[in-house]
Parts: C-alpha cells; sequence; structure tokens
C-alpha cells in the first residue's frame, strides 16, 4: 500500500515540480520585523539562494536548501512539535559540534524536534535534521544519540537523496520534491500514528524511486564514525546502537523502529561498522554526558506526560548519573506544585554544575510556571549577566517580561528572534510583545512571520496586508517599507511551497 501511495505522489509532484524556476523567489533567510534586508534584495537583485554550505562546497545545492525549507514548514503545520526551548539548544549544539566534521562545512542547518515517542532521526536535503523525542529515551549515552545524527549529516554530505536517482540530472530535484511531498502528506494525520506514516512512506518512495544502497548506508556509516571520533565521541557507540535496534526488532516480533525502515541494520552491517570503528582513535575525548542526561530526563517526562513516574523508573533502570535522577525528580515535583522543593534542588544542581546553562534556566521556568513572575525576570537576568548568548534565557526573560514591562519584552524578544529567524515561537512571543507595547503593525508582521514559517503562507500574506493597512494609518513609513519587502518575499516563498 504504502509503495502505490508512493507512485502516486511522485506523479502528482513530478507535474508540480517540473515547472520549478530556475532560481529561487525567496530570500535565503527570515528576518524579524525591523530588519534590513541584503543589498541585493533590497535592491530587487536575483532572489536565488546560495549554496547550503558558505565555503564554495556544492555538498548541498540551493535548490536543495530551498525545497528542505519549504519542506519544513509543511512539516511543522503537521507535525506534532516538541517545544522545549533547553533541548532545542541543546540537539542544535550537538548539530553544530559534528557538523564540522561531517564533510559539510559551516552548512546551515535548521533542527526539527518532534514530540513523538517513536524511535527516528531523519535528515531532509536542505540541511534539515528532525530527531523524535522518542530517540532520547532510546539512546542510553550522548554517544549513541551523536552516532545517529553523525549518520544523517553522512546522508546529507554525501548527497544521497540526488545520488540515489539514477535518472538524468533535471529530474533528480523534482524527485526529491515528490518524496519530501510524500512524507507530508503522511504527516498529516498528527501524531504518533502520523509520524509513523510518514516514515513508513519516506521508507517506501526511498526504495522505489532513489535507490537507498547498501553502499549509501555504508559511506553514511563510513562518514558518521569518523565525525564522532573528530567530535570526541567514541565510534563504538554507533555498534552498540545497532545491536541495540536489532534486539528490539527481535523483541516487538519484527517489527522494526521507523528508523530501521529506512536504515535498515544487518549483521554484516554491524561487523562492517565494528571493523571500521575499531580502527578510528578519538583524540580528545569528550566528558559532556552528564548534559546529554538532563536532557534525556526532559524528553522522558514529555513522554511520559500522564504518569512521569515512569520517566523516574526508566532513568533508574538504564542507572543513570544521580545528578539527572535529582533534576527529573525536581521537575516532577515542580509539576506537582512542590515549587520550593523543586527550586532548591536545581539551585543545589546548578552550584554543583556550574557549566550547565540549563539548569538555572530551569530553575527559572520553574520559578515562571508557578507565577513567581519577578523571580523568574531576576533569575534569568542574573543567568545572561554570565551567560549572554543562551537563547532559552532570552526567551524566558522575554516572556516573563511580558506581564511587567511588555516594552522591555519587545526589545529582549526582537533580539531573540534577529538571532533565530526560523524559530516560530520566537516570533509568537514577539507579536505579543508588540501588540502590548503599542506596536501594532510590527506585531502584525511578526505574527505574518511566525505563520510563514510554519506553513500557513496564505494566512500569513493577509496578516501582511493588515499590517500594511495599520502601517500607514500610523504613518510609520519604516514599517510600510519592510512590510512591503516581505509581501513580496512571501509571494514568491508560496510558489515554492505549492510544489508541496
Amino acid at each position: 500500500m504504502l509503495r502505490r501511495t508512493g507512485n502516486c505522489l511522485t506523479a502528482c509532484a513530478l507535474s508540480l515540480v517540473l515547472a520549478l524556476p530556475t532560481q529561487a523567489q525567496s530570500p535565503d533567510r527570515y528576518e524579524a520585523p525591523g530588519l534590513t534586508r541584503s543589498p541585493a534584495v533590497a535592491a530587487g537583485g536575483d532572489y536565488g539562494l546560495p549554496s547550503l554550505t558558505r565555503g564554495g562546497s556544492q555538498a548541498i545545492s540551493g535548490e536543495e536548501y530551498r525545497l528542505g525549507r519549504a519542506w519544513l514548514r509543511q512539516f511543522r503545520a503537521r507535525a506534532p512539535e516538541w517545544q522545549d526551548a533547553i533541548a532545542q539548544d541543546y540537539v542544535e549544539s550537538l548539530v553544530a559540534r559534528l557538523l564540522p566534521h561531517s564533510g559539510l562545512g559551516d552548512a546551515r542547518t535548521a533542527v526539527t524536534l518532534v514530540e513523538s515517542r517513536l524511535l527516528n532521526a531523519f535528515a531532509v536535503p536542505g540541511g534539515v535534521i528532525g530527531v523524535n523525542a522518542g530517540l532520547f529515551a532510546f539512546a542510553e549515552r550522548e554517544a549513541q544519540l551523536a552516532s545517529v545524527i553523525a549518520h544523517e549529516l553522512g546522508h546529507l554530505s554525501q548527497r544521497h537523496y540526488a545520488r540515489g536517482q539514477a535518472r538524468a540530472e533535471q529530474t533528480q530535484i523534482p524527485a526529491m520534491a515528490a518524496m519530501l511531498a510524500g512524507m507530508l502528506i503522511a504527516a498529516g494525520g498528527g501524531g504518533d500514528a502520523g509520524i509513523a506514516a510518514a516514515m513508513g512512506s519516506q521508507a517506501a518512495l526511498i526504495q522505489d524511486q532513489l535507490s537507498y544502497s547498501r553502499r549509501f548506508e555504508q559511506e553514511a556509516d563510513r562518514v558518521g564514525l569518523q565525525a564522532m571520533a573528530d567530535a570526541g565521541y567514541e565510534p563504538g557507540a554507533m555498534v552498540e546502537m545497532f545491536r541495540a535496534m536489532q534486539r528490539m526488532v527481535s523483541l516487538q516480533g519484527g517489527n522494526p523502529p521507523e528508523f530501521l525502515l529506512t536504515h535498515p541494520v544487518t549483521e554484516s552491517r554491524i561487523s562492517d561498522t565494528q571493523a571500521r570503528a575499531d580502527q578510528i582513535s578519538v583524540a580528545a575525548p569528550r566528558d559532556g554526558d552528564l548534559h546529554y542526561q538532563l536532557v534525556r530526563a526532559r524528553a522522558l517526562l514529555t513522554i511520559h506526560d500522564r504518569d512521569p513516574q515512569q520517566a523516574s523508573t526508566r532513568l533508574a533502570q538504564d542507572q543513570a548519573p544521580e545528578e539527572a535522577r535529582r533534576y527529573l525528580a525536581a521537575l516532577i515535583d515542580a509539576r506537582a506544585g512542590r515549587t520550593d522543593r523543586a527550586l532548591d534542588e536545581l539551585d543545589a544542581l546548578a552550584r554543583s554544575q556550574p557549566d550547565l546553562a540549563m539548569l538555572p534556566a530551569s530553575a527559572a521556568q520553574v520559578a515562571f510556571e508557578a507565577g513567581r513572575i519577578d523571580e523568574a525576570i531576576a533569575r534569568s537576568r542574573r543567568q545572561l549577566r554570565l551567560m549572554p548568548d543562551y537563547s532559552p534565557a532570552s526567551r524566558l526573560l522575554g516572556e516573563a517580561l511580558l506581564q511587567r514591562d511588555p516594552d522591555e519584552a519587545y526589545q529582549v524578544l526582537r533580539e531573540l528572534a534577529d538571532a533565530r529567524p526560523e524559530d516560530p515561537q520566537a516570533f509568537t512571543l514577539l507579536a505579543e510583545a508588540a501588540g502590548r507595547s503599542g506596536r501594532e503593525a510590527w506585531g502584525h508582521l511578526a505574527r505574518a512571520e511566525q505563520l510563514q514559517l510554519t506553513g500557513r503562507i496564505d494566512r500569513a500574506i493577509r496578516q501582511l496586508e493588515v499590517a500594511k493597512d495599520v502601517a500607514e494609518r500610523e504613518g510609520n513609513t519604516a514599517a510600510t517599507r519592510h512590510i512591503e519587502q516581505r509581501r513580496e518575499d512571501f509571494i514568491g516563498y508560496r510558489e515554492t511551497l505549492e510544489k508541496f
């Protein structure tokens, strides 16, 4: 059934994508309200996207980049997103650590977290990396999670999606778009079932259209193993993950996790990976597993939201460090209304682990969610004085300031949106801050940015029209000019989204 669905999707998507313009019609970034565009774009120049890599490498083409970003917006509109700023920052940091060693240079990647207990991660042409919360539950150590992400980066650096198409070069992008369209349609069901269907369609389409061969898996393993070692991770962790996946299949009666639908694991592949791992040495081993274990605790709490005790049991069974179990207990206490107890524990952990930014940020979040707005603001300010670039603390400060000083909240959140132009939640908060601080036109513009980032481009364009009317009524010429620029960008971007 999946295969027939894949063929139907291919025919439909090919008819759409064969008309793909030779140059992209949207800018290569999405500016926060108030930002100016690059001189070339502002002057009405070429809207073509550059290569994903800035250093001249063609590991990922501009066309793939454009399709990948369009796919990500549509995916956000269909899939359950895991909205956890602390976990998001951690995964982005892990990707950034592996990236220079993966053959992608300083590629511009985008990370999306999926609220699903299924074991899965995926890489989409254009530098999009997706990670399910369920992968954290399955990977007991940071190196194991790193092995999966390194493998996915290996697929991107070797351009397996494009190379897998045996036909002429001009058919590669249409076939790629067809596969991405299939994933989107399958994901429309939402929840775990929707994600499972999406990944199943991905597997069928890859098998039928892209010849996702054993050689490609071996190449991604090879690149991933070396990237792991260069980044300080023990490459043997990839073998551990493969064997754990095999055990899962046997326990589930042969029903593989979603990751294995697109990445089948055989005994020969495990042996080959083990042989390669044995030949690779780690020059400077990392010692950052506690950070991972704390984020893993957050993932387990998300997965077992209705029964937090299951998350505690899982950490104990896996012999997680004591600090991780204490951290999870504090989060559970906070949910149960035992705020003082939770804050005391988090503060004690922060004193013993002063380099882990997520600990004071977690305490500030607990205070905020308990309604202690002033305490949350004070805690966030204190952390940002020591760690000014930690975006989860900036986000929380901005959100807390909405209750006390909307004008300052707007300034904080605008800086956050400037730094994270692909972050829908930053624009959601910015829109609220703009509205509360009397910046009505900028508020509508921020809302439009949030809509286009989540695939609702028609609504985004209508929101821009409202923003323009308000700006003109207010006599705000700066806002009017920027809104007109963004409307041009959005219309061009809609043409890309229509390919799906």
